[in-house]
This record gives C-alpha cells, structure tokens and sequence, in this order.
C-alpha cells in the first residue's frame, strides 16, 4: 500500500511485512546522486573508449597529469574540452527547459520550441551571408541572437503583465519568423556559407576547445544559484498569478527574471553547442517522471540535459566508423518520438494549451 502525505512516501507490504516512510526531499536526492553516478560513468567511456582506447588506470594517470604523453594529448586536448563543452551545454539546455516549462506550465514549452535557438540561429545565417557583425564570431552571433528574441518574446507577450499562454504562443509565433529569415538567408548564400551554417544549425560538437567551455562554465555559475533563490517564489507562481500575489510574490518581476535566467541558460549553450535539439524538452520531464515531483526540478534537470548530450556525442561517434555524425542529428531522432508522446499525452491531460 502506497499513501503520499506532507511531503512524505508511506508505503507498507504484506510480503515480506516491512513498512516505512520515504521522504521525498531524500528521493530527490538518491536522484541526483544516481544521475550524477550515470554522468561519471559516461564520462569515463568519453574519454576512454575509441579509436584510441585508454585503460582505466591509463586514464586516470592521464587526469592526473602523469602517463604517456600521447595519451595526455588524447585527454586533454581532444576528448576533455569535448566531453566538458557537452556536459555544460547539456546542463544549460536541461536546466533552461525546466524553467520555461514551470513558468508557463506547459509540458511543451522549451527554448528550442518558443523561438530562443531559432533567434540565435537567424543571427548566425544573417553573420555568415549578409556580414552582420563581422569578426564577432559564431559564438557571440548565436549568443546576441538567442538574447535578442528572448527579449523580444518577453516585450512582445506584455499586456498588463505577462501569462505562460501568451508567452508560448508569442514564442512560436518569432520561432517561425526566425526560421523564415533564416530559411530565406540560406536561399542567398554561396554553397560554402551554406554549409557553414548548416553545420553549426544542427548542433555539432566537432572542433570544439576549452575555449567553448568557458562561457557556459560561467553562466550555470552565476545563473543556477540565482534560479534556486528563485524557487521560493516560482512554486507559489504554480497557484495562479492571483493566488501568487495575494501570498506577497511579485508576480511580473519572478516571471521576468526566472525567463532572463531561461533564456540566457540556453543562448550560452546555443552559443557553445549550436542548438542542440529536443534536450531542453526532454530533459526536464524525464527528471520530474523520474522524481514524480508537481514541477521539473531544476538541478536534476540539468543532469539529465548534461547526460543526454553526451549520450547523443557518444552515438553520434561511434555510429558510423567512417564519419562523425552531429550531435544534433542524435537527439533529433531520438526527441521527435518524445515530442509526440508528449503532445499525445498533453492532448490527454488538457496540459497542451
């Protein structure tokens, strides 16, 4: 028999007779612990496996420094800032995906759905062909893109304050214009521009250095102890914007700053990454099915994002013996299943909007 009350798991069995009280906040952590358990395991097979495979003992003496000298280069300048660029850029996307999902209360709503990527996509396609920018970078293109529609979702969606619907429907409705542009820009580009932006659209990890992973290192440290203060307030947000206000939350200013945090999240891991489809989505409800929690909760959240794109890297490597496949390309294939479980299911629930 199983009874949830206040916060706690009381469960009883008549075969072998054992009962007990689980707390959740404990469940919750057992999770993390799991799925920061499976994240070491897939880093380990990141780094060890391959064309150039490394004993265990072999890559722990190259973590430390010590070892061969090929296998030093092998970790540290290949497959290191590799795994760390898919590691943060996963945690970003997932943790980005949560919060846009507990704002509008939409199972459906994720960055790369309201039009967030699609807008750092547009900028990159506009750098590339029209010279938009020229000498920023396709980082910082992607980056000032992705900001840019955040913003201008957020302005767009105001009428007295904002809703979670308005902001989802405002959101869809820049994703297409962005598409559009960027459809429309590559219709003019030279072939080897062409190519250029197809290849950062999709999502790739290719190439990618230590210098990738400084950007989002530094906004999952400045952003997720700001999203957790955040908590508080963004719980009592799941209560009607009425409800909220009447409790003393700033309704406007929590949702203005809890999207900021959102969107910046996943403009870094754009920037980083490319945008990296469907893990924003995915990530934050297999954590709250998981962690059978009301809302996504946001630290496994982003374990979960940070797990799926190095999965995703790993297949994209080991799929194909002659060529490396994007990363984008993985989780495209393996979200689009998802995305239509999860409009089925919301169609069910009447979650969908």
């Amino acid at each position: 028999m199983l009874e949830l009350s206040r916060g706690r798991l009381l469960f009883r069995l008549t075969r072998p007779p054992v009962s007990g009280v689980l707390r959740l906040r404990l469940a919750a952590v057992w999770l993390g612990a799991a799925l920061a358990a499976l994240l070491a395991l897939c880093l380990t097979v990141a780094l060890g496996s391959g064309d150039y495979a490394l004993s265990p003992r072999g890559l722990l003496n190259a973590l430390l420094g010590e070892g061969e000298r090929a296998d030093l280069f092998v970790v540290w300048e290949l497959r290191l800032p590799r795994a760390t660029v898919a590691l943060l850029a996963g945690a970003a996307f997932g943790l980005s995906g949560a919060i846009f999902q507990a704002v509008t209360r939409n199972p459906l709503a994720s960055p790369d759905l309201l039009g967030i990527t699609q807008g750092a996509g547009a900028a990159v396609a506009a750098g590339v062909v029209l010279g938009t920018g020229a000498g920023l970078g396709l980082q910082t293109l992607g980056l000032a893109g992705a900001l840019a529609s955040g913003l201008a979702i957020y302005l767009l969606a105001w009428k007295r304050g904002t809703t979670g619907y308005r902001i989802v429907l405002v959101g869809i409705g820049v994703s297409w214009m962005c598409v559009s542009l960027t459809s429309y820009l590559l219709s003019r580009a030279e072939i080897h521009q062409a190519q250029r932006v197809l290849g950062w659209l999709v999502g790739n990890l290719n190439d990618r250095g230590w210098a990738h992973a400084g950007p989002p290192a530094l906004a999952l440290a400045v952003l997720l102890p700001a999203v957790l203060l955040l908590g508080r307030l963004q719980r009592t947000l799941r209560l009607g914007d009425e409800v909220a206000g009447g409790l003393g939350t700033p309704v406007q200013r929590t949702r203005l700053a809890l999207l900021l945090c959102g969107a910046a999240l996943a403009a870094f891991a754009t920037a980083a990454a490319g945008p990296v489809l469907f893990v924003a989505l995915a990530a934050p409800q297999i954590a709250q099915r998981l962690a059978r929690a009301g809302t996504p909760p946001v630290t496994a959240a982003a374990l979960t994002g940070s797990v799926i794109v190095l999965v995703g890297d790993l297949i994209s490597q080991r799929l194909l013996a002659d060529s490396v496949l994007p990363v984008g390309v993985v989780t495209g294939v393996l979200g689009a299943p998802f995305l239509l479980w999860q409009l089925a299911r919301a169609n069910r629930t009447g979650t969908g909007g």
